[in-house]
């Protein structure tokens, strides 16, 4: 069913799960492709640059002292500087091309993987949380590329400036090694902090985000209720814990940042000091002890590293909470095609948990090929469990569910899709267009059929009143419950295969909508095998049959009439329907 992940925890995970976060950002930053290469070529320019700068100037300060012409080595000092801005901005740029394309392909993989999920919820998320995860998330894991640049960058500048050092004279590159154990230091306490800090905050705002989208779906239910107080302070209750884990943060940064300035000024002071006694040994010039004051400064750059490292902590952290996604294993097709058929259902020994708590239990049902049947029973007895499991919506944990013959798993995903169309009570319309939302499924069926279906459902009569019909923005259309109830039904109508499933749909539908549809279920879709979760005698009695669950288990298959004898069966639906139905109305006969 999917495995829950604590929202809350905050130790360090498993090295595994960092290996598989390091194996996807490998892969998203492949994704930059041409463009990672012009960041790495800027940033190599860029480190050329700043490695060959302090020694044109260091010649030019010589040219001065000694009375030559230091204008060469000026305009070479310009030069470099015009190349500098050149290679950073086309850094910059090329830096955000990558990180785009990188963050594009990571949404891309994890929607498709979400999707590929089925019904299920990855790893236990809500829709806050996994929103965050997809959109926030993932845009600081596909900053991967240009960050894994600038850290080896900064090792070039690092390792270049101490080689600098040493070409200048020997004893400056064993002064400036002497504190490379303690950077070395530094920058490790702080990769381990910023990880784990990294990391809680990204599970806070998750939490946040969660709360807020809780909010906004039962926005009508807080305003009635007049606790909007109580929820705004629900949901930002983790705005502290959020603040705090974020000051965490800053504090680490402003904490390398200010033994980087330690560091470098100590390291300088040293290595200006022995520079100042090579001068006055004659063994070094002027402008050679300027260039080695410089190059302490570029090896020591440990503010732009604690930056680098901050970020590559920050996308692997990001990468770890996408990986618990990946990691839930996707919805898995068969290849087999569909016999003809008018889609006979059988289910064998069905079974299916929720953790502790059985919802159905060892349940043998067959629905006839063309038959119509209702499902009814007490709420949560597993009347939409069991509509989901026809269409292969959920998976049982043990049993089979066959259609025409062949068990569900082993269809092709397509052709299942294409086979069983669903309705149902609080259809999710999609679509740019009312007519796109009727439409969308597997194959997009033609106008003309579009508008067949909408008036089957009857649907198209407030439809064409909209102020451009079926071409009026989905998100324009002023829609009731029950038209937008119809709306889904039209869709269901409009891809109806040999199996269709209707989850109570005429939840939201007056009595003479029901009845029309009734009409069309038995008419035009008549050659359909039709099953419907029904909580209103009225649509029971109208059936061929009725699958009686009780307690996730099937209590009796017969005709309504029959079970109309039986004071527990009308005990469902004598609360809503006081006035018995009579035995005998089937609904081939009302149409």
């Amino acid at each position: 069913m999917g495995r829950t992940v604590s929202n809350g925890a905050h130790e360090a995970p498993p090295p595994r799960a960092y290996r598989a976060a390091d194996r996807l950002l490998a892969r998203t930053g492949r994704q930059g492709g041409a463009h990672v290469v012009v960041v790495a070529l800027s940033a190599f320019v860029t480190t050329a640059v700043a490695l060959a700068f302090p020694t044109v100037i260091g010649h030019a300060v010589d040219r001065i002292v000694t009375g030559g012409g230091a204008g060469p080595w000026l305009a070479w000092a310009v030069g470099l500087v015009a190349l500098l801005v050149a290679g950073s901005a086309l850094n910059a740029l090329a830096s955000g091309c990558a990180v785009a394309r990188s963050t594009a392909w990571l949404r891309e993989l994890v929607l498709r993987h979400v999707l590929a999920l089925g019904t299920r919820r990855a790893a236990g998320l809500g829709p806050g949380e996994m929103a965050t995860r997809l959109v926030a998330n993932a845009s600081e894991a596909g900053r991967v590329a240009p960050a894994v640049v600038g850290a080896g960058a900064s090792l070039v500048t690092g390792v270049g400036g101490t080689v600098a050092l040493a070409l200048i004279h020997p004893w400056l590159c064993v002064t400036f090694l002497a504190g490379v154990p303690l950077m070395y230091l530094i920058v490790r306490a702080f990769a381990r902090d910023a990880s784990v800090l990294a990391t809680r905050y990204l599970t806070v705002q998750g939490r946040i985000a969660e709360c807020l989208v809780g909010a906004i779906a039962g926005a009508r239910t807080i305003a009635a209720a007049g606790t909007l107080q109580r929820e705004a302070d629900r949901a930002l209750a983790p705005l502290p814990e959020l603040r705090r884990h974020g000051m965490d943060l800053w504090r680490v940064s402003m904490r390398i940042r200010a033994r980087d300035a330690l560091l470098v000024a100590l390291l300088e002071i040293a290595v200006v000091g022995v520079a100042g006694v090579l001068l006055a040994r004659g063994e070094i010039t002027p402008g050679e002890m300027l260039a080695a004051g410089q190059y302490v400064f570029v090896a020591v750059a440990l503010g732009a590293v604690a930056g680098l490292v901050a970020r590559l902590t920050s996308a692997r952290a990001a990468a770890r909470r996408l990986v618990e996604i990946l990691d839930e294993a996707p919805v898995q097709y068969g290849s087999r095609p569909l016999p003809a058929g008018q889609g006979g259902l059988e289910l064998r020994g069905v079974t299916v948990r929720s953790g502790e708590q059985t919802l159905l239990d060892r349940l043998d049902l067959v629905v006839p090929a063309g038959a119509l049947v209702a499902v009814v029973g007490h709420s949560g007895s597993g009347k939409s469990l069991l509509a989901a499991l026809m269409g292969r919506l959920v998976d049982p944990d043990e049993g089979t569910v066959l259609l025409d013959g062949v068990p569900l798993p082993e269809i092709d995903r397509g052709e299942l899709r294409r086979a069983v169309g669903y309705g149902f009570a609080r259809p999710a319309l999609f679509g740019r267009t009312v007519g796109n939302a009727i439409a969308f499924g597997t194959d997009a069926p033609p106008a003309e059929h579009v508008q067949d279906a909408a008036r089957a459902a009857r649907a198209d009569g407030f439809i064409r009143r909209l102020p451009q019909g079926y071409d009026t923005p989905l998100a324009q259309a002023p829609m009731s419950g029950g038209e937008a109830q119809r709306v889904g039904v039209a869709r269901t109508f409009a891809h109806a295969g040999r199996l269709i499933v209707l989850d109570d749909v005429a939840a939201s539908l007056d009595t003479v909508t029901e009845h029309h549809i009734s009409r069309v279920l038995t008419g035009a879709l008549g050659d359909r095998t039709r099953v419907i979760v029904a909580h209103r005698a009225s649509t029971a009695a109208r059936t061929d049959s009725v699958a009686w669950l009780d307690g996730g288990r099937l209590r009796a298959m017969a005709p309504h009439s029959e079970l109309w004898r039986d004071p527990e069966y009308r005990a469902l639906f004598e609360p809503d329907e006081p006035t018995p139905v009579p035995p005998g109305a089937a609904m081939g006969a009302g149409a």
